[in-house]
């Protein structure tokens, strides 16, 4: 995963940085955060944005799972058909892609 710099107010909103990658040609997803359950690292509303070639505007997690939400963005890329994602304690990957907050999240991946 690669992070580009943005420069000027575009840098505070992914989704606005998503838009002009759009329009520069990349292919680009759009990660937003629908629900939480107990404690979350990031409230409902934000939003992450990737392009095809890995760089990521915005987070959805403050890093826990960022790296999951690029790969199923891929995947949402390539195959056209948005996804909802669940990260959190109750999965079965807790370990391995959990919070360490103890809450859960819901992330809804779509192709801008």
């Amino acid at each position: 995963m690669s992070t580009t710099a943005v420069a000027g107010a575009a840098a505070t909103d992914p989704l606005a940085v998503g838009h002009g990658w759009k329009a520069q040609g990349h292919p680009v997803a759009s990660a937003v955060v629908v629900a939480t359950r107990r404690s979350a690292p990031r409230p409902v509303g934000t939003r992450m944005v990737v392009r095809a070639d890995d760089a990521v505007a915005g987070s959805v997690s403050g890093g826990c799972v960022e790296a999951d939400v690029c790969r199923v963005a891929q995947e949402v890329l390539l195959a056209g058909t948005p996804r909802l994602v669940t990260y959190g304690i109750a999965d079965d990957e807790a370990f391995e892609i959990g919070l360490p907050c103890g809450g859960e999240i819901d992330i809804f991946v779509e192709a801008l």
